[in-house]
């Protein structure tokens, strides 16, 4: 006789068993090239673009075609330059070719989720004080200032 025995489970493992399905029809896996997109094209791009699926050839798992979304014609011409440098990133993300050629489609881009705004808390005396101790070491005044930013912004956010 086998006893079950129930153990917690991350959601991360839950999440990726739910969301697998969903993310293997568009051709993405696990998912992690949406998740990471902004890391793999930079800021800009990741703004006015989104991975919409990836078309592999029949039975294989590599050089895909990557059916980009774009908002920008402009952008979307830079990006036929900027082509073969995107197919790098991209593939050194997924570790082997898995995207050979991009198709760009221009059209609005899904509605994106809101960040959340962090309200930064005021220091306290004693941690301004303790600030600008440790920076009365440094004779640069540029320096300084933008030390005291980032110490400032390190212990609002702690």
């Amino acid at each position: 006789m086998t006893i079950r025995r129930y153990q917690s489970r991350s959601i991360s493992a839950t999440v990726e068993k739910l969301t697998r399905p969903i993310f293997g029809k568009r051709g993405f896996g696990k998912g992690t090239m949406i998740a990471d997109w902004p890391n793999i094209t930079g800021s800009v791009l990741a703004q006015h673009t989104f991975p919409e699926k990836i078309i592999y050839p029949r039975n294989e798992r590599g050089n895909g075609t990557l059916h980009l979304r774009i908002d920008s014609p402009a952008l979307a011409l830079e990006l036929q330059h900027l082509e073969t440098q995107l197919l790098d990133r991209i593939n050194t993300h997924f570790g082997y070719r898995a995207v050979a050629y991009i198709k760009i489609i221009q059209g609005a881009l899904p509605e994106k989720e809101p960040e959340p705004k962090v309200e930064k808390r005021e220091l306290t005396d004693d941690e301004t004080k303790a600030l600008n101790d440790r920076l009365n070491l440094v004779s640069d005044p540029e320096l300084k200032e933008a030390l005291r930013a980032l110490g400032t912004e390190i212990t609002t956010h702690d």
